[in-house]
């Protein structure tokens, strides 16, 4: 089954957050988009015009944000809603690449520059001229190499290593982190200049908890997507949709994404989203003749379920045998047997 992708949707051609609109496949009702960001809550609005402002010159731009919370699709909305849209976007992991190479991959080389530099090669701001380059995980640079990176960025000119050729490279800078970056100026060696130089126009990602419906309205959305990829029509329980609800989702959307994700892939018709901080402890019960163990740390609603349906198994599906074991009218039964059907495409019988 093909992932879903939530940093790659169409973008509309120009507009602003006054312009954004509905381009979410299953019509999610009230979630929003602008670029390649989805959010209705005020915190991404706010973002939205925040975008809508900085695209609109060539400033650099910090974008400070905990994992998960999609500072790289931040970073190419502004890249698409700039006069530089159709130059490259350029995406570099910082943290990725080992300190002695990062000037080589940034800046480039010349043959023969240092060992195993067999012929010479462009650098990223290179690769980027006329466009954006995209700087993740900047706090993760060494000091020594900042410094280069601080003067690429006040004159526009680098030289490759191993090079005496000044180089010009017209490059629009864009750099993250998800450290606080006053604290990583303390521990980290984040230089104060470069700091400085990066959050001419500083913005925030935020956390999916303070984003208010959006946990419901993206995972609607995801599952939407999964839907109309795989020509399936599977819902959201009542106790998923708690979940969404309830749950902070630490991870973010990357978290709440990949969650949806795998929910979709065990359903067969009814999407059943577990309370991630339960759900390591959520396992099949064991039964032995007329013996059930329930494990420690199970949801009260699940060992329930499980009870129930272990005991109409064990009378062979006998309604009325089953309520006197389990103590209960057989109208309760049915009710129950009613919304477990609902969740999971349990057979109903009439009586």
């Amino acid at each position: 089954m093909a992932s879903i992708d939530l940093d790659s949707p169409t973008v509309a051609p120009g507009g602003g957050p006054a312009q954004t609109k509905q381009r979410i496949p299953g019509e999610v009702a009230g979630l929003r988009s602008y670029g390649l960001l989805y959010g209705s809550s005020p915190v991404m609005l706010e973002l939205y015009e925040q975008i809508e402002r900085v695209a609109a010159t060539d400033a650099t731009a910090l974008i400070i944000g905990e994992s998960g919370t999609g500072k790289e699709l931040v970073a190419r909305t502004i890249h698409d809603q700039s006069a530089r849209r159709d130059a490259p976007f350029i995406a570099v992991n910082c943290g990725a690449i080992p300190d002695e190479l990062i000037e080589a991959e940034l800046f480039g080389h010349e043959k023969g520059s240092f060992t195993g530099a067999v012929q010479g090669r462009i650098g990223y701001f290179e690769h980027a001229n006329g466009g954006t380059l995209f700087l993740d995980e900047i706090t993760e640079m060494a000091p020594v190499r900042q410094v280069k990176l601080l003067r690429a960025l006040e004159t526009g000119t680098f030289f490759r290593v191993g090079g005496s050729e000044l180089i010009r490279a017209d490059v629009r800078v864009i750099a993250a982190t998800n450290r606080d970056p006053v604290v990583a100026m303390k521990e980290n060696g984040l230089r104060e200049d470069l700091m400085y130089r990066l959050a001419v126009f500083p913005l925030r990602a935020p956390p999916l908890r303070e984003r208010e419906n959006d946990r419901e309205l993206l995972a609607h959305y995801f599952l939407a997507s999964m839907n109309q990829q795989e020509g399936t029509g599977k819902t959201f329980s009542k106790r998923a949709i708690e979940t969404l609800r309830t749950w902070s989702w630490p991870g973010n959307v990357r978290e709440l994404k990949n969650a949806v994700y795998r929910a979709f892939i065990l359903a067969e018709k009814t999407v059943e989203l577990p309370h991630p901080h339960l759900a390591s402890r959520v396992r099949k019960p064991v039964t032995q003749g007329d013996a059930m163990s329930v494990w420690i740390g199970t949801p009260l609603a699940d060992a329930q379920k499980q009870i129930i349906l272990g005991t109409l198994k064990y009378c062979g599906g006998d309604k009325r045998r089953a309520a006197k074991a389990l103590g209960v009218s057989l109208k309760t039964l049915y009710n129950r047997l009613g919304t477990y059907g609902s969740e999971n495409g349990v057979e109903e019988e009439n009586e």
